[in-house]
C-alpha cells in the first residue's frame, strides 16, 4: 500500500524540466518531492520547505539522490514560479490513473474556486481554479486555471476533455448551464445535472411553468437537522418537455427543488427556496436525484473547504509566475495522498 501511494514520486520524475542543461545543482523530481512532502507536513512558505528538508536530510537521502544537498528557499520559488502547470498537472492526473483506471459511475462535480492571496494590487485579479471532483471517491481529479470567475464558461469543456467521464454524471452549478457544455457532456458519453438560475432566464421561466402546469413524474420529500436548523426539502420531476421553448442537448427532465429551513436559534422559517435544474438522466426517481444534487456540494466540503481550513490556501500570497496555480496544485494532490 505504501508503494501504491507513493507512486506519485515515479510520476514527478516525468514533469518536464525547464531549466538550463549546464551547471544544474539540484535534480527537478527532488525538489518536487521534498515540496509535496513538506506539504504533506504542514509547511505553507518556502522557507519553512527549505527547513523541512535540512531538518530531515537524512531520511529524504535513503530515497532521493540530493547531489547538492537541500535545496535553498530562492530555488523552491524559482521553480515553481516557471515550471510549466500543464506538465505537472499531466504527472499528477498519471498517477489519479494509476489508482483508478476508469471511474465507476458516479457524480463528477465541477466548481471553481479563487486563490484569494494571489491578488495582485496593481490588477485586482486572483487566479482562479476550475476543480472536477469525484463526490464517490473523495479524489480532486483535474484542475484547470482561469483568469477571472466569468472565463469559466470557456474553461469547463478542457477541463471535461483532461478526464475520461464516460458512464459518469457532471453536476455544474449555474455558472455551466450552457448548450455547449451539454453537448460536450452527451458527447463524451456522460450525462449531466445542471443549476438553472437567471443567466438562463428563457430556460428558467419554462421550467416554472412546466412545475406550476404539469403534474410531476416523481415526487420525493425529505428532511435532516443539524447545525441549529431543520430542513425539509422537495424533489418533483417533470419530463414533459413540450413546455421547453429550446433545445438543449440530451435534456430529458426538469427537477424542481423546494427547501423549508426552520433555525431553532430564532425560532422561526426561512422564507421558502425554489431551485430548478435540468438533467439527460432517464428513468431516475426523484429520491436518487435528491442524493445527487446534494453530492454536489461534497467540492465544497470535503474539497474547498479542507484547503482552507487544513491547508490555508487562501492566505497563501504566493504571486510570481506560476507560483500560486502550481502551489494549489501542490495542495489539491497532498489532500488526494491523505483521502
Amino acid at each position: 500500500m505504501f508503494c501504491k501511494v507513493w507512486s506519485p514520486v515515479g510520476h514527478m520524475s516525468q514533469v518536464n524540466d525547464f531549466r538550463d542543461g549546464f551547471n544544474l545543482k539540484h535534480k527537478l523530481v527532488d525538489i518536487l518531492t521534498i515540496a509535496v512532502l513538506a506539504v504533506l507536513s504542514g509547511v505553507e512558505t518556502w522557507d519553512d520547505m527549505e527547513l523541512y528538508g535540512k531538518e530531515r536530510h537524512s531520511l529524504l537521502k535513503k530515497f532521493l539522490e540530493l547531489p547538492a544537498g537541500i535545496p535553498s528557499h530562492d530555488t523552491f520559488n524559482r521553480v515553481f514560479s516557471l515550471l510549466d502547470p500543464k506538465s505537472l498537472e499531466a504527472a499528477l492526473q498519471e498517477w489519479i490513473s494509476s489508482l483508478v483506471s476508469s471511474l465507476p459511475p458516479d457524480i463528477i462535480a465541477i466548481d471553481g474556486k479563487s486563490l484569494r492571496g494571489s491578488n495582485k494590487s496593481s490588477a485586482h485579479s486572483f487566479v482562479h481554479m476550475v476543480s472536477a471532483f469525484a463526490c464517490g471517491c473523495g479524489l480532486s481529479l483535474a484542475q484547470f486555471k482561469v483568469d477571472e470567475k466569468s472565463n469559466e464558461i470557456t474553461a469547463i469543456p478542457k477541463l471535461l476533455d483532461m478526464i475520461d467521464i464516460e458512464g459518469c454524471t457532471i453536476s455544474i452549478d449555474a455558472m455551466g448551464c450552457q448548450k455547449d457544455i451539454a453537448a460536450k457532456i452527451i458527447s463524451k458519453k456522460a450525462d449531466y445535472i445542471l443549476a438553472v438560475k437567471d443567466n438562463q432566464p428563457t430556460l428558467r421561466l419554462d421550467a416554472l411553468l412546466m412545475s406550476k402546469h404539469c403534474c410531476p413524474d416523481d415526487d420525493f420529500i425529505d428532511a435532516d437537522a443539524g447545525h441549529g436548523r431543520v430542513e425539509q426539502r422537495r424533489t418533483r420531476i417533470y419530463r414533459d418537455m413540450a413546455y421547453v421553448s429550446q433545445f438543449w442537448p440530451g435534456l430529458s427532465a426538469v427537477i424542481r427543488v423546494d427547501s423549508l429551513r426552520y433555525d431553532k436559534s430564532n425560532n422561526e422559517y426561512k422564507a421558502l427556496e425554489t431551485r430548478f435544474y435540468i438533467t439527460s438522466l432517464h428513468h431516475v426517481e426523484a429520491s436518487q436525484f435528491a442524493r445527487w444534487i446534494r453530492a454536489h456540494w461534497g467540492i465544497e466540503n470535503q474539497l474547498h473547504w479542507v484547503l482552507d481550513m487544513a491547508f490555508n490556501e487562501d492566505a497563501s500570497q504566493k504571486r510570481a509566475g506560476y507560483s500560486a496555480e502550481n502551489f494549489s496544485r501542490l495542495l489539491r494532490f497532498a489532500r488526494n495522498i491523505l483521502k
